[in-house]
């Protein structure tokens, strides 16, 4: 009997020995984790040409964006067109910008969709400029269940003197907005509670340092460069997907 116990407790042993082993080697030659994980497609808008000699001009004006590709996108992936303008926009003007990226606006459309259900947080709407109809403020960074940053703008952008917050449809801290902000409407300013603005600096920060977003590490690390968290990083790609899926296949 007393053999038969520590045979049991060997043949135990042993499992859990094995199982350990196959959950660590999972992990480490490629695993289902975020680093292993494909791209999502990359989407692609359809752009207006402005003229027979011309290529299609990209810039975060509405012109540039077919106008029936706009509507059937938006209704198709319920995405407000004003929102998804400036996506499309800003994805176009990145890859401009730094043609080795590879974003689509699927995947800039994802983040504004995370980060402020596109503008519309708190009951706010996107109004025909673009500009957020009140602010979108997030959580105090003070330390408590968030990262402590202490003020850099003076409260100018965030109303707090004290702590940062991160501000506008795609939740910038205003230290990255000083350093990283662009004038995506062309009316001199740069401001992070206007989608133009706000979408062409997100899509621009994740085409930063050279990365290829069509490949899986490449668009990993450029997801965890916004947010360092692997809930995000798996958030972000399954709406990316399922936008990509909603809308016209990549071309």
């Amino acid at each position: 009997m007393l053999r038969l116990k520590r045979l049991a407790v060997f043949s135990v042993f042993a499992f859990c020995l094995a199982s350990g082993f196959s959950f660590w080697a999972l992990r480490v030659f490629g695993g289902e984790t975020a680093q292993a994980q494909p791209a999502p497609p990359q989407s692609e808008a359809k752009l207006e040409v402005l003229s027979t000699n011309s290529t299609p001009a990209v810039n975060i004006t509405k012109s540039t964006i077919d106008a029936q590709w706009l509507a059937r996108t938006a209704a198709e992936t319920g995405i407000p067109a004003r929102a998804l303008q400036a996506y499309a926009a800003a994805a176009s003007g990145a890859n401009t910008t730094a043609p080795t990226c590879g974003i689509g606006w699927n995947t800039v459309a994802a983040i504004g969709f995370v980060e402020s259900a596109h503008g519309s947080h708190g009951g706010g709407r996107l109004t025909t400029t673009g500009q957020a109809s009140r602010p979108i403020i997030g959580p105090s960074l003070n330390g408590d269940g968030f990262a402590a940053i202490a003020d850099t703008d003076a409260g100018v952008l965030d109303g707090d003197a004290l702590w940062d917050h991160a501000v506008g449809p795609m939740q910038f801290i205003p230290s990255t907005w000083q350093l990283a902000g662009r004038d995506g409407n062309g009316d001199g300013e740069a401001d992070p509670l206007n989608i133009d603005d706000a979408a062409l600096t997100a899509a621009s920060y994740l085409c930063a340092g050279g990365r290829d977003l069509t490949t899986g590490q490449g668009w990993t690390d450029a997801v965890l460069s916004y947010n360092q968290s692997d809930a995000y990083v798996r958030q972000v790609r399954e709406q990316a997907n399922a936008y990509a899926t909603r809308s016209d296949p990549p071309r």
